[in-house]
């Protein structure tokens, strides 16, 4: 991808992208952010180039200032659930038992490599999520 570097300078003049260190910074290259998320298939390469270095900033920012928890592979499985508007019996084939799915779920028995390796193929995910 070759890019305009004056197209790409005035992009930068705009944005003013900085190693982020401020709630007001994070905000503001937020909403630049979304400006050009909205142009979706629109955007010039300048433009892509521009949110790929505003995301890694964000995302840096975030992993340093909010130090995300790290989810439990029975909750990773009970948000996978919700987002998909699954229930339990959803999961029966899946899983090859009622029981075993009901306290998987229940997180009264945790998931064995067999089981995650079966869930990570179902939701389309790294099967480390579930161990």
């Amino acid at each position: 991808m070759r890019l305009n570097p004056q197209i790409y300078a005035e992009l930068l003049a705009a944005a003013l992208p900085v190693r982020i260190e401020t709630e007001e910074q994070h905000k503001r290259l937020l909403a630049f952010t979304e400006k050009l998320f909205k142009k979706e298939n629109d955007a010039s390469p300048e433009e892509d180039a521009l949110l790929k270095l505003l995301v890694h900033l964000i995302q840096e920012y975030e992993q340093r200032v909010y130090q995300p928890e790290q989810a439990t592979p029975q909750e990773v499985l009970t948000e996978l659930m919700a987002a998909r508007d699954l229930k339990q019996s959803d999961l029966w084939p899946v899983l090859n038992s009622k029981s075993v799915t009901s306290e998987i779920v229940n997180g009264k028995r945790g998931i064995s490599k067999a089981n995650a390796k079966a869930l990570a193929e179902f939701f389309h995910v790294p099967v480390e999520v579930f161990l």
